[in-house]
C-alpha cells in the first residue's frame, strides 16, 4: 500500500487510486456534481483563465508558507473542508483526517454530519480546528452542538448557507445511492465487485450521522429514517438575523460559507462575520453558478481589509492556491482532494495529498520569486482576455 501511496504525484494520481477501491454508488456521490456539471466542471477549468507572473532574481532560499487565518498560526495557506459521512470512504474516516491536518499544520473543519462525535474528533488531534453547522429547525440542537464545539476547544465556527434544499445530484441518483449506504438491487453488483470495501462495512460499526442521531431518536420524528429527518430538519426561512445570532452565541472566530455576490459578503461583515467561504459547494447545488476563483477579486475589492476572504472549490493544484492568493484570497478550502487520499489509504492517503499540495505550493512560490505568503500580491497574475 505505501508503494502505491508514493507512486501518486498529483492529487489527479489519487483520483485514480480512488475510482479503483470505491463502489460506483460511492464514487459518484464522492465526485459528481448537481444538474450538467457545468459548475463543476468550471470550479477547476476557472483557473486556467489565469497565468502567473514570477519576479525572478530573488533570494528564495528559504520559502516561508505559513500564515494566519481565524485567529489560528497554520503551515499552509489551506483549510481542509467540512464533508459528511466520511467513513463511507474509508474506515478510519474524520480521525485520519484530522491526525493528518495535525501533521501538516493545515486547519480541520468537522461537519455537523460527521460519523464521528465531536468530543472524538477533539480529543483524536490537536489541530486547529473549525465546526460546521447548518441552521436547523431544532434550535435546541443548535445550541447543543455549538456548545460540545466549544468544550472540544475548536477554534471557529464555520455556517454554510447554500443548502436550504439539495441540488439535483442526477448521477447519484441514477447510481442507486443512498445516505448511508444501503446495498439495493440497484446497486449490489457495483458494491460487490469492490470486497475490499464491503469487508469495511461490514466489519466495522454502522455509519451514521452520529451528532444528529440522538437528537432523531429524541424527537417526535422517532423512527423515521435519519436521511429522512434530516431533510426535515434544515432550516428553509434561513436569514442573515439567524447567523447574525449564532455569531454572538459563539463569539469567537466564525466563517459564512457559500457567499457567491459582493452584496452578500458585504452583509456578512455588517453581522460581524471573521471570514466567508466562496463557494458553490463544490458545483452540487445550484448548477450554472459562476466559479469561486472568478469571483475573488471583485469581492475583495468590495470588501477589502474587513474580512478574512477563502476560497472553496476545485483546487487540484498548488499553483491554484497561489493564484487564488494573488487575487487577493487569504487562504483555500479543499474536499474531494483529500478525500481522494482517504479512499485510496486512510490517513496515509491524506497525508499524501496534503504532501503534494504542500510542495507544489513551495515549489511554485519559489518560481514565483516569493519568500513568504504575503509575497504574493495581484502583480503575480494576470487574467487572459
Amino acid at each position: 500500500m505505501f508503494s502505491k501511496i508514493t507512486s501518486c504525484k498529483s492529487i489527479y494520481d489519487l483520483r485514480e487510486r480512488a475510482i479503483k477501491r470505491l463502489p460506483r454508488p460511492i464514487y459518484y456521490y464522492l465526485e459528481c456534481g448537481s444538474d450538467d456539471e457545468y459548475s463543476y466542471k468550471n470550479n477547476t477549468a476557472a483557473f486556467d483563465n489565469y497565468h502567473l507572473v514570477p519576479d525572478v532574481l530573488n533570494d528564495v532560499s528559504k520559502v516561508n508558507m505559513s500564515t494566519r487565518l481565524l485567529g489560528c498560526d497554520i503551515d499552509l495557506p489551506l483549510i481542509l473542508s467540512p464533508t459528511g459521512m466520511t467513513r463511507m470512504f474509508h474506515p478510519e474516516g474524520e480521525l485520519a483526517v484530522i491526525r493528518a491536518a495535525e501533521k501538516f499544520g493545515v486547519l480541520y473543519t468537522a461537519s455537523i454530519m460527521a460519523s464521528y462525535l465531536i468530543h472524538d474528533m477533539a480529543a483524536a488531534s490537536k489541530a486547529p480546528k473549525m465546526f460546521q453547522l447548518y441552521v436547523v429547525t431544532d434550535h435546541g440542537l443548535n445550541e447543543e452542538l455549538i456548545e460540545q464545539a466549544r468544550a472540544g476547544g475548536f477554534n471557529a465556527l464555520c455556517l454554510t448557507v447554500d443548502t436550504v434544499v439539495g441540488g439535483k445530484r442526477e448521477a447519484v441518483e441514477k447510481a442507486g445511492m443512498t445516505v448511508p449506504p444501503s446495498l439495493t438491487l440497484k446497486s449490489a453488483l457495483q458494491f460487490a465487485i469492490r470486497p475490499k470495501w464491503l469487508w469495511d462495512y461490514y466489519t466495522n460499526p454502522p455509519m451514521e450521522m452520529v451528532n444528529l442521531v440522538n437528537a432523531a431518536a429524541g424527537s417526535s420524528s422517532a423512527g423515521m429514517p435519519l436521511a429522512h429527518y434530516v431533510r426535515g430538519l434544515l432550516k428553509r426561512k434561513l436569514t442573515w438575523g439567524d447567523a447574525e445570532q449564532m455569531i454572538k452565541r459563539w463569539n469567537g472566530p466564525f466563517v459564512i460559507k457559500g457567499v457567491l455576490s459582493i452584496k452578500d459578503a458585504k452583509q456578512a461583515v455588517n453581522i460581524g462575520a471573521t471570514a466567508i467561504m466562496i463557494s458553490n459547494h463544490g458545483g452540487r447545488q445550484l448548477d450554472g453558478t459562476p466559479a469561486p476563483i472568478q469571483l475573488v477579486t471583485d469581492i475583495r475589492d468590495a470588501v477589502g481589509d474587513k474580512i478574512e476572504v477563502i476560497v472553496d472549490g476545485g483546487i487540484r493544484r498548488g499553483t491554484h492556491i497561489l493564484k487564488a492568493l494573488a487575487l487577493g484570497a487569504t487562504a483555500c478550502s479543499i474536499g474531494r482532494p483529500y478525500l481522494y487520499g482517504l479512499a485510496m489509504g486512510g490517513q496515509a492517503g491524506v497525508e499524501r495529498a496534503l504532501k503534494i499540495l504542500r510542495d507544489e505550493v513551495k515549489q511554485g512560490m519559489t518560481l514565483l520569486g516569493c519568500n513568504k505568503i504575503n509575497d504574493v500580491t495581484e502583480r503575480h497574475i494576470r487574467e487572459l482576455t
